[in-house]
């Protein structure tokens, strides 16, 4: 194969590339060739069905690929190191009657067909351990389900199109089960967590039993050694978590990046208190935490306004806890967070940073893959990790929310806040009038959203705003995502993805924010005004409306 396989390269956003193939095996390929052989810059690879996505840690790393990629030579891409998975099946799902219907065969010929030749490990994505099988027998190719379950058990075997694959943990889905399997598909005790990888072959092996096996344990925010300093959770709020920069590199296992979703407030957290910018902090959605020291410590809070007070143990005088400046909470003293009045996410940096464990790299809370720490309970103690910076603590800063009414900033809510956005990778799903119907009214957000996506609905106030349609008909097949992209659903309002996204998505993505942006954009409380200016890749400088239309022609396929 020669790069002439490769039929298109996509922006994804400012930092990424969305690399479109002829086939499956044109996708293994590049995906093997780019996990080889990293370009300059690649923080990320996810294979999918048509496309490879490429996450990069800058622009300028981003235009260069560009022209690296097309000159690959794939014909002698590395193949990656395959293996051989067998899988256990007991042939008694839900489905199994269906999918013969569907066929046109009996339920021993469907399973004959699933277990009669092997299957190739394609692509991951939706979750951890999901790896979408390819290569099975043509007849077995079947439609989802007209209403997708709620809860698919874990260990369920199902088909769906031309794919087959084994959900690895309780989540809604809308394929078709034909079995069961107690194969753990993820377990991060193993060495390689996934029991498929892309590229292995997969055979599943009829069986009337299923042994018991032992599942894997969920991680907890334990500490990775004795601390004589901690702070214990009180009160949690609606929702504490521990976050850091994130673990990018796992996207072709299902795994998003996670981390912080605002990163500049929780860098600010941890300049404020001399950490590294990596080390880990609390994140709280809408107030309501409250810590206590057992030992003196140093804190700083950052990102959403909130009021905060330092609480004496003795009953004594209380007294304010600064935002955006580092404070000393000494020992058996307690911090309180209130609601907020700006913004929804505040940070909590301690100096020394809290001491969990790392899960593959990161001590983030992923509420989507559903790794690292479990989200903070009262009476969790958080262990402080020892000072290993000489760094002194900061000087206080302004906030990082900004004065609004300037890209960037979160606005009062009479003014709406202003995102900037790049296009694509799938604008040509969309007519020219798309242009007027993202940028030329006023969104907001609802009460839906959460680190997954803010979910947007049309401005009541605005007569003329009204969802976005679609110029193309059909599905488009899943490919990756990254963080800032506006994924338009059939019911036309965007879902913008903030830090826990999933690794691959169904529907188009008219255009993505800038990565600039997002942290703003972590801050938006529900029902705040938003608008959207697409902007210049290169310089973030808008562009004129000539430019902007330029991006949806007329007659678009």
């Amino acid at each position: 194969m020669s790069s002439s396989q490769v039929t298109g390269i996509r922006p994804a956003g400012t930092r990424a590339l969305l690399v479109e193939l002829e086939t499956l095996a044109d996708v293994t390929a590049l995906h093997a060739q780019l996990k080889a052989h990293p370009l300059p810059g690649q923080i990320d690879v996810l294979a999918a069905a048509g496309t490879v996505l490429v996450r990069f840690i800058g622009r300028r790393e981003t235009v260069d690929a560009v022209a690296r990629i097309q000159a690959l030579d794939l014909a002698h891409a590395e193949a990656p190191e395959a293996r051989t998975v067998t899988i256990d099946t007991v042939y008694d799902g839900a489905d199994l009657a269906e999918v013969a219907r569907l066929t046109g065969l009996s339920e021993e010929a469907v399973i004959k067909a699933h277990t009669g030749s092997s299957w190739l490990g394609g692509f991951g994505g939706f979750a951890p351990g999901f790896t979408y099988l390819t290569g099975g027998d043509p007849v077995l190719n079947v439609p989802r389900r007209d209403s997708p379950r709620t809860a698919v058990p874990a260990g369920s075997v199902a088909l769906a199109g031309e794919y087959s694959a084994v959900y690895p943990r309780e989540s809604p889905g809308g394929w078709q089960l034909i079995g069961r399997t107690n194969a753990v598909m993820w377990d991060l005790k193993r060495e390689d967590p996934a029991l498929i990888r892309p590229g292995d072959t997969v055979i599943f092996h009829p069986v009337r039993e299923l042994v018991t096996t032992t599942a894997a344990e969920a991680a907890s925010p334990s500490a990775e050694a004795s601390s004589p300093t901690s702070l214990e959770v009180k009160t949690p709020g609606l929702q504490s978590l521990i976050q850091d920069l994130g673990r990018p590199g796992y996207a072709d296992l299902g795994v998003s990046a996670a981390g912080a979703a605002d990163t500049r407030s929780a860098r600010q957290a941890n300049r404020l208190v001399g950490n590294p910018a990596e080390a880990a902090v609390i994140e709280n959605l809408f107030g309501g935490l409250e810590l206590t020291a057992q030992g003196d410590t140093v804190l700083a809070l950052a990102g959403a306004e909130v009021p905060a007070a330092v609480v004496s143990p003795d009953g004594g005088r209380d007294r304010p806890a600064p935002l955006n400046a580092p404070f000393a909470l000494l020992d058996g003293e307690s911090l309180t967070l209130g609601s907020p009045f700006r913004g929804v996410r505040a940070y909590v940096a301690v100096r020394g940073g809290f001491a969990v464990e790392p899960v593959l790299g990161s001590r983030s809370t992923d509420s989507m893959s559903r790794i690292g720490p479990a989200p903070l309970e009262a009476g969790t103690r958080l262990p402080v990790g020892s000072i290993s910076s000489t760094a002194p603590v900061g000087s206080p800063e302004p906030g990082t929310l900004g004065d609004g009414g300037r890209p960037g900033t979160l606005g009062d809510g009479a003014d709406p806040t202003l995102l900037r956005i790049t296009a694509g990778p799938r604008q040509d799903w969309f007519g020219p009038d798309a242009v007027t119907t993202l940028t030329g009214h006023t969104w907001r957000t609802t009460n839906e959203s959460n680190r997954i996506g803010v979910r947007l609905a049309t401005d009541d106030q605005d007569p003329e705003a009204h969802p976005l349609e679609r110029v193309r008909d059909g599905e488009l097949p899943s490919e990756g995502v990254v963080a800032g992209s506006l994924q338009v659903p059939p019911s036309g309002l965007p879902v913008l993805f903030l830090a826990d996204h999933p690794v691959t998505g169904g529907y188009p993505v008219i255009a993505a924010v800038v990565p600039e942006d997002l942290p703003v954009a972590a801050q938006l409380p529900p029902g705040h005004p938003v608008r959207f200016v697409f902007v210049n890749p290169d310089t973030l400088a808008p562009l004129s409306p000539a430019a902007t239309a330029a991006l949806f022609p007329e007659g678009t396929p």
